[in-house]
């Protein structure tokens, strides 16, 4: 009797291990379609299109645009009529939009079809962000939001790989094939993972912006203005210095990135997401004040790497921090509103540090986003003295850190 009593836990785990896998798997296939066509349209838009560089940075970026506007309303949706409907229905408008690239003879033609994109990658990232939080242990919930980002990392770091060696065979057809493609093969991975109960609304119908999300939001906003700066200009910065080696340097930032998410995922779930939002944070500030000072590569390769790890532990902190103040029947809005403020953050403080590059030089841009980075930490202590307390905490280790 006990062994059949015992005996459904662990097929229970592997079910919900396999469905976590599919969401995975799901996110994976969204957006290596997203990073396929990255490197491709700037010579799309150059060469058959006729266009400039301003041109290519209206293309490139237009799609943040719907993205930030989708993602409350994917995660309100996703509350509403469940997860998995509103990830079918990202991953279509992804597909459509891969499929208007076929047709798209101008430079308008090309921003409504990134434009389409951004509504179907904002839905997509949302929807499958709540669903990975609704089958994680309430011990390795920020765990498994980091590895979702890398999933998310890695389809934007081997797809543009995939679109240059498509274009390299097949021309510019076969890229805007396989952007049409991919998206459809993680709607299918979607489909195919057991079905959800539906999510059960409660009371009147939730804001589309969640109160709870705008303080670890506005911090996630700040920190990732950092991260415009390093990836605007340390190969600038560097070969200013005379240093040189800006792209092995934000490799090694990469690289930091992804070993921190397998190493030092659990930290928010065991120290709490508050203790490891500011002390991730302040990491980041470290580095970049680094980067700032370095007058030779190893130094600013060092920077990097504390700052990839601080950079990598502060989204799936902050986004705990969201998790722990919001009903279940909430969580997928308050998701979808906290997650805007990534595109926002990239999407303002890349212009901004362009600026201050202009202004005075690109070390400016770099201790301005380690006081971003501080600003960061200094809003997530906020969070603990005002808005709503956590409305339960699994994790005794947790409760010590807040």
């Amino acid at each position: 009797m006990e062994a059949n009593d015992a005996g459904p836990a662990p097929a229970q785990e592997r079910a919900a291990g396999a469905a976590i896998a599919g969401v995975f798997a799901a996110a994976l296939a969204a957006f290596l379609s997203i990073g396929a066509v990255l490197p491709v349209l700037p010579r799309y838009v150059h060469g058959p299109i006729g266009a400039g560089d301003v041109a290519v940075g209206v293309v490139v970026g237009a799609f943040a645009v719907t993205a930030i506007v989708a993602r409350p309303w994917a995660g309100r949706l996703a509350d509403e009529r469940g997860r998995r409907p509103i990830v079918l229905a990202g991953a279509l408008a992804m597909a459509l939009g891969g499929a208007l690239l076929f047709v798209a003879d101008s430079v308008p033609g090309l921003v409504a079809a990134r434009l389409i994109v951004g509504v179907g990658e904002g839905t997509v990232y949302t929807a499958l962000a709540a669903w990975i939080v609704d089958l994680a242990p309430a011990d390795r919930r920020a765990q498994l939001i980091g590895f979702l980002g890398l999933s998310v990392w890695l389809g934007l770091s081997v797809g543009p790989a995939i679109g240059e060696g498509l274009r390299a065979v097949g021309g510019y057809d076969a890229v805007w094939a396989f952007a049409t493609a991919a998206p459809l093969v993680g709607a299918a991975i979607a489909w195919a993972q057991p079905r959800e109960p539906r999510a059960r609304r409660r009371g009147p119908r939730a804001p589309l912006v969640a109160r709870e999300a705008l303080r670890p939001g506005l911090a996630l906003a700040l920190g990732n203005a950092g991260y415009a700066a390093l990836a605007g200009f340390i190969v600038l910065h560097l070969a200013d210095r005379g240093a040189g080696h800006g792209a092995l340097v934000f490799t090694a930032f990469a690289v930091a990135v992804v070993g921190a998410r397998l190493a030092l995922g659990r930290l928010p779930d065991r120290i709490g997401p508050l203790r490891a939002a500011v002390g991730a944070a302040t990491a980041e500030a470290a580095g970049l004040g680094a980067i700032a000072l370095a007058g030779s590569w190893p130094v600013a390769l060092v920077g990097a790497v504390v700052m990839g790890a601080g950079f990598a532990v502060v989204y799936p902190a902050l986004a705990l921090l969201v998790i722990d103040r919001v009903p279940e029947e909430r969580r997928g809005s308050a998701l979808g509103s906290f997650t805007a403020f990534f595109d926002a953050g990239y999407g303002l403080g890349a212009p901004l540090m362009g600026a201050l590059a202009a202004l005075g030089g690109y070390a400016l841009t770099f201790w301005a986003g380690a006081a971003c980075a501080l600003g960061a930490a200094a809003v997530a202590l906020l969070v603990a003295r005002g808005g709503a307390p956590p409305l339960a905490d699994p994790s005794p280790a947790a409760r010590a850190g807040r």
